[in-house]
């Protein structure tokens, strides 16, 4: 394998300047999803979700952003799965996106809840057919003994809403991360990057610059 010591980036694409930001983080935030967009980004909306397990260790993995507004940021799973059993317990979670084509990076902190009944419905109905069989057939993080096992659930499903809208599963809906803190990163040449880190004090946001 490639020594990986040796790998390097210098970032010049880009800088972040105190008088750029936007005094929500939340329009910051979605100016720099547009411009993500804009760009082509491979997978835009996906972002690191970490968790913290029964004993205290911390988890994550990768889910898509369904909903950016001022109440927060919505993504949708199984509730039983190992993420939504940890969110049960414990409240807290952290974001991450990664824009490697422009650079940039942006941290959020937040309190977990559900959205209500109705949003996950309405988002569950506009999902592809395949994508709500798949829901019904995927106990998420259950161990499972072949690929085969779950295509002859999946067809099992297919057949049974065959010439019926397919409905929700009670487990199945969605979560919105309520921020109280936002960071945004712009990489900058020898490791100077930019950093700017919002806190939320009442119904305020403070914005301070980080040292890299």
């Amino acid at each position: 394998m490639r020594e990986l010591s040796g790998i390097r980036t210098e970032y010049t694409k880009s800088v972040l300047r105190r008088e750029d930001l936007h005094v929500k983080p939340i329009e910051q935030f979605k100016k720099w999803m547009q411009e993500a967009l804009d760009a082509k980004c491979q997978e835009p909306t996906a972002m690191n979700l970490a968790t913290v397990n029964a004993n205290g260790f911390p988890t994550s993995r990768i889910v898509l952003l369904k909903d950016t507004s001022d109440l927060g940021f919505t993504f949708f799973t199984n509730y039983h799965g190992a993420k939504g059993r940890h969110m049960e317990k414990q409240p807290h979670v952290a974001l991450t996106f990664f824009w490697a084509e422009l650079e940039r990076q942006v941290r959020i902190e937040g309190r977990i809840e559900k959205v209500t009944p109705d949003e996950s419905d309405d988002y569950f109905q506009s999902r592809p057919r395949e994508s709500q069989i798949g829901a019904w057939v995927s106990q998420q993080s259950v161990k499972i003994d072949a690929h085969a096992d779950l295509q002859r659930q999946y067809d099992q499903v297919m057949e049974k809403y065959a010439h019926q809208q397919i409905p929700r599963p009670k487990n199945w809906g969605g979560y919105r991360v309520v921020p109280h803190m936002f960071e945004f990163w712009q990489g900058r040449a020898s490791r100077l990057h930019d950093r700017f880190q919002y806190t939320k004090q009442g119904s305020d946001w403070v914005i301070s610059r980080l040292a890299p």
